[in-house]
């Protein structure tokens, strides 16, 4: 009754006090999305004309190196036209970010979005409300496809919880609207694990969602426990590669499927798995999206008009498809994503840390990085890598020793590296996250 009233009560009353349109436009969304694959293209290339000719009239960045590149808005007359146009990456939005903002936004009343990305490069992105609703009800169509339903409880295997920033009002709003419960990936040991276990048992939540590996060691914390009677609705694996040994497990102790998700901060939502769970559908609403011979993905959002990112290069491999997914949406698929993955480190106490969790703290808060790999060669030694930028200086490294002596305590010493390039794997995967003895421990937790 509870979840009932959420879902048909408070949610459209907030949405309307607070004057969003996500709502709205899920309702659209859900009517479309079963549009065939031609209908679906036509309104991406409508959409992209859009975005080109916004793009050319508004940001600096993208005038000059399409006259220099000699392309015109106007050239694209298919979606297929848009090779022509140069590619964006993480160094040409670090390197030229504000001349990459519309003029006809004030960043100040845009969302900022800071991240450090799937390849720890920390970057600044700027998004307006409009294309933040619009996103915002991408995102909820596609974890509805999980069989979780908005206004459902939800249990969170995430580091850094959100409402945490807002105070008082947050942690109100996280009890009484959200109803989430979290487990903080940036300290996991078996007494947190079990005592979430314990919490998500008396919750009896709709949705269990967070990256592969936690949710991996909180299902093998179930089973251990020999606790089987928690059954969600959907479970949503996001932010690095689900293995199918973790999805098998995941799945064997929920009795439930794991949906896939794949996304970024830049964009938001990418794709995401349906109930058939053969691969994933592209969020093409939102974003059009190409992939490169070497299976590189390029990505152009549709709807932020306050930063646009045309052909900008995620920087993560995927599997092209050309197959009609037999759910009957007209979404396009991709097969899978490759170029994701992450470690745990383990602390001296024997604790685990996302690597997802870690990287991000770091490459956020080191004035300078570029790019960070953090790689843990015994418990007692990091070794951190780094490519860097004209202000990295001896602050940085200052802030490095006391992020490593925040996070690990006086018993872990660390070596900095600086390098030109921090490179993805012959498998097209990039680590950003290694640890050499974290495994032991993970194995220890599973067993």
């Amino acid at each position: 009754m509870l979840d009932y009233l959420n879902r048909h009560l408070m949610h459209p009353l907030m949405a309307w006090r607070e004057g969003k349109s996500h709502l709205r436009h899920l309702r659209a969304l859900e009517r479309t999305q079963f549009d065939a694959p031609e209908v679906i293209r036509a309104r991406q290339l409508g959409a992209l004309k859009a975005q080109l000719h916004h793009a050319w009239d508004t940001v600096p960045y993208y005038r000059a190196a399409w006259s220099k590149a000699g392309v015109h808005p106007s050239d694209v007359r298919e979606l297929a036209d848009l090779e022509a146009f140069p590619v964006v990456t993480k160094a040409d939005i670090r390197r030229h970010n504000r001349a990459l903002v519309s003029s006809a936004y004030d960043v100040s009343k845009c969302r900022k979005k800071t991240t450090s990305g799937s390849t720890g490069v920390p970057l600044t992105i700027y998004c307006d409300e409009p294309a933040m609703q619009f996103k915002a009800a991408c995102t909820i169509r596609s974890d509805q496809w999980s069989g979780y339903r908005l206004g459902q409880r939800v249990a969170k295997v995430w580091g850094n919880p959100e409402y945490r920033h807002f105070g008082l009002k947050g942690r109100l709003r996280h009890y009484f609207f959200d109803r989430a419960v979290y487990l903080d990936t940036l300290n996991l040991n078996d007494d947190r694990i079990g005592e979430f276990a314990k919490r998500i048992q008396r919750h009896r939540p709709g949705l269990i969602f967070g990256h592969a590996h936690s949710l991996y060691l909180v299902a093998c914390a179930l089973k251990k426990s020999r606790v089987l009677d928690v059954r969600p609705n959907g479970i949503i694996s996001t932010a690095m590669i689900l293995h199918d040994w973790q999805r098998a497990v995941i799945e064997q102790v929920f009795g439930c499927k794991v949906t896939n998700r794949y996304g970024c901060e830049e964009v938001s939502l990418i794709a995401s798995e349906c109930e058939e769970h053969n691969g994933l559908h592209v969020n093409a609403d939102s974003l059009y999206h190409e992939v490169a011979s070497d299976g590189k993905l390029l990505v152009t959002d549709l709807v932020n008009r306050a930063m646009p990112l045309i052909r900008y290069q995620v920087g993560d491999v995927v599997v092209p498809s050309a197959r009609v997914c037999k759910c009957g949406r007209g979404l396009p698929l991709i097969e899978r994503v490759e170029g994701r993955d992450a470690d745990y480190v383990v602390t001296p106490a024997g604790n685990l840390i996302s690597g997802i969790s870690l990287t991000e703290n770091f490459a956020m808060h080191i004035p300078g990085t570029a790019q960070v790999q953090i790689v843990q060669e015994s418990v007692t030694l990091l070794r951190i890598r780094l490519v860097t930028d004209d202000t990295f200086n001896d602050g940085s490294r200052g802030k490095i020793a006391e992020l490593v002596r925040a996070t690990f305590g006086d018993g872990v010493a660390h070596d900095v590296e600086l390098v030109d390039a921090i490179p993805q794997e012959p498998s097209g995967k990039y680590r950003f996250c290694i640890s050499k003895v974290a495994r032991e421990r993970m194995e220890e937790m599973s067993a």
